[in-house]
C-alpha cells in the first residue's frame, strides 16, 4: 500500500483534522488502499467516489490525503450553520452547496475554481447516500460531469466498500468492534476527451455522468466481487426522496 508525501502547505485546520480525525481512523478500522496513485500528485483534478455511509468524507480524505493531496469538497450547506464548524471547514478550503437548489451554481463555480487553482476535489456523484436496496451506485447527479467538461481535468474514479460496516447509512451508532475494514481503489481516469470540445447540452453532460458512474461501478463491483444490477437505481422514478433520510417523512 503505497502512500506519496504531502507537498502542499496544510494550513491549521488541516493540522488539527489529520491530528485528530486520522488516529481515530486507525484506532477504530482496518484500511486497504489500492492504486491511489493513480490519482495526479499535482494540477487540478477531480476525484469521484461511491456514498455509502456518512463516514465516507473522512475515509475519503484519508485516501486522498495519504497520496499527497489535500482533499476539497463540496459539502452540504447544513455543516456550514454551526459557526465553529463553518470556520474549521471553510479555512480547510471545503465549499458549501445546497443541493437541490438554485444556490448550487455557486458552488459549482467554486469548484471549477477550485480546480483550476490546482486543487483536489472530491465529489459524491450521486449526491447523496445509496438509495438502492443493496448500496450499489445510483443514478449520478450531472454536477461532477460539468465540472469536468468546464475545466478538461482528470476525473479519478474511487470505488469504495466497507464504511457502510462501520456506520450504517442513517445510524447514529458506529460499530467500533470487531475492527471493520475499508477498501477504497481507484481506477484509470474517465475518459471524456471527445466531449470536453461540445456544446453542454443534456445529452453530452448524460453521457459524461453515464461514463463517471459506470468506472465507479465498475471498482465497487471489483471490491464486492459481485455483479452489480443491470440498471443503476434511480430515485426519482422509483418515488424516494432524493436527500435526507428516505424512511423519515419528515426530513428531507
Amino acid at each position: 500500500m503505497a502512500v506519496r508525501k504531502l507537498q502542499q502547505k496544510r494550513g491549521w485546520a488541516f493540522r488539527v483534522g489529520v491530528a485528530v480525525i486520522k488516529p481515530t481512523l486507525l484506532s477504530i478500522t482496518s484500511r486497504t488502499w489500492i492504486d491511489g496513485d493513480k490519482i495526479p500528485d499535482t494540477g487540478g483534478c477531480l476525484v469521484v467516489v461511491n456514498h455509502i455511509s456518512h463516514l465516507d468524507p473522512l475515509f475519503s480524505a484519508h485516501f486522498v490525503y495519504d497520496h499527497g493531496r489535500l482533499p476539497r469538497y463540496l459539502a452540504k450547506s447544513g455543516l456550514f450553520k454551526n459557526r465553529a464548524l463553518a470556520h474549521f471547514l471553510t479555512s480547510a478550503g471545503q465549499i458549501p452547496v445546497e443541493r437541490l437548489s438554485r444556490s448550487a451554481v455557486g458552488a459549482y463555480d467554486a469548484a471549477v475554481a477550485a480546480v483550476r487553482a490546482g486543487e483536489c476535489v472530491v465529489v459524491y456523484p450521486e449526491g447523496t447516500l445509496s438509495r438502492d436496496p443493496e448500496l450499489w451506485p445510483m443514478t449520478g447527479k450531472s454536477g461532477a460531469a460539468r465540472i469536468a467538461l468546464e475545466t478538461g481535468c482528470p476525473v479519478i474514479p474511487v470505488g469504495q466498500w466497507g464504511a457502510q460496516d462501520v456506520l450504517p447509512p442513517y445510524s447514529k451508532k458506529p460499530k467500533l468492534f470487531p475492527r471493520q475494514r475499508v477498501t477504497m481503489k481507484a481506477g484509470d481516469p474517465v475518459d471524456l476527451s471527445d466531449l470536453v470540445a461540445e456544446a453542454r447540452t443534456p445529452e453530452v453532460v448524460a453521457e459524461a455522468t453515464n461514463r463517471i458512474m459506470d468506472a465507479i461501478t465498475t471498482l465497487v463491483a471489483e471490491l464486492r466481487d459481485e455483479v452489480p444490477p443491470e440498471a443503476r437505481f434511480d430515485a426519482r422514478t422509483m418515488g424516494v426522496k432524493q436527500i435526507g433520510n428516505p424512511n423519515k417523512k419528515d426530513e428531507r
